[in-house]
């Protein structure tokens, strides 16, 4: 799922192409994906792009009259600058935003639609649809840890929970707490001082990086290139490779359509975390350390 650096590269591209431009109509071609019915579609068409907005991991498009075009790309869509006029052709293209100068294209990959797009009518419907999370590029540490810790969770779920940390996802919450050395499963409640000050730094300065680096990767082009998985992420997608720190493989916790990655040198203290799928299996036999991991292997 596109995440806050993510998102910041897409508004960053947008903004040169399509603010103080005239939305010249909108092409549906996946009905599922459009959730509302009032304003309808025609209203927006020949209205000028005002502002651009990230709501959590929503992009929010303004136009004249106070009408608001909310895109949420979920897992699988993603956003596309093609040549005006662009046909929507195959399952994927779901949407198509015309511009003079170039037609913005909403893709989905796979078979489930859970891309959406709201169009809504004033400020007060388009907060409405804000999670609530703080936004932590802009939050003192005070601000954060009274956030994160206002429900005891463990330090993966809270960060990754829109009502609590606005725009992280699976795969940023994973770099962040390798960067701070912390445990994904660490419970919010039992953090000292220090390590709140390391999550809070460590959560800045990655968010800051990847922006920063999404953006100069792109530079002037529209970015085509945005997924979860990259290969100079530290432990995101990175299971069984070498933690660029320490050297010892990295290690994952799969639950549901989610896993988490981890370097148990870095941030365990070397423990190994249960993965429900095999810990089910070995039961009490589920290693605890890299080193009975690695005798388990060889059995």
């Amino acid at each position: 799922m596109p995440e806050l650096p993510d998102v910041a590269a897409y508004l960053r591209a947008l903004e040169t192409r399509i603010v103080g431009r005239p939305l010249e109509g909108v092409r549906v071609a996946g009905v599922s994906t459009l959730r509302t019915a009032d304003p309808p579609l025609r209203e927006l068409f020949g209205r000028t792009v005002r502002s651009l907005r990230r709501i959590g991991k929503r992009i929010a498009i303004g136009l004249d009259g106070d009408l608001w075009i909310v895109v949420h790309l979920m897992i699988a869509g993603r956003l596309h600058w093609r040549p005006a006029g662009t046909k929507l052709g195959g399952r994927r293209n779901l949407v198509a935003f015309d511009f003079p100068n170039g037609t913005l294209t909403l893709t989905e990959a796979g078979t489930k639609r859970r891309a959406s797009l709201h169009v809504v009518r004033g400020t007060a419907d388009l907060e409405a649809m804000d999670p609530g999370g703080i936004d932590v590029l802009s939050a003192s540490l005070d601000a954060f840890r009274t956030a994160l810790s206002r429900e005891n969770r463990t330090l993966k779920r809270a960060l990754t929970d829109p009502r609590i940390v606005d725009g992280i996802g699976n795969a940023y919450s994973d770099e962040i707490l390798h960067a701070a050395h912390l445990s994904p499963i660490a419970q919010t409640s039992k953090l000292d001082d220090a390590q709140w000050q390391r999550l809070y730094e460590a959560t800045q300065a990655m968010l800051r990086l990847w922006i920063d680096r999404l953006g100069a990767e792109a530079g002037e082009k529209f970015p085509e290139r945005v997924t979860a998985f990259r290969p100079d992420m530290a432990v995101h997608g990175r299971y069984g490779l070498p933690c660029p720190v320490c050297g010892d493989p990295i290690q994952r916790i799969r639950y549901a359509d989610n896993e988490t990655n981890y370097c148990p040198m870095c941030q365990t203290g070397g423990k190994l975390l249960a993965d429900r799928s095999l810990s089910r299996l070995l039961k009490s036999d589920w290693p605890r350390t890299l080193e009975d991991l690695e005798e388990l292997k060889r059995k």
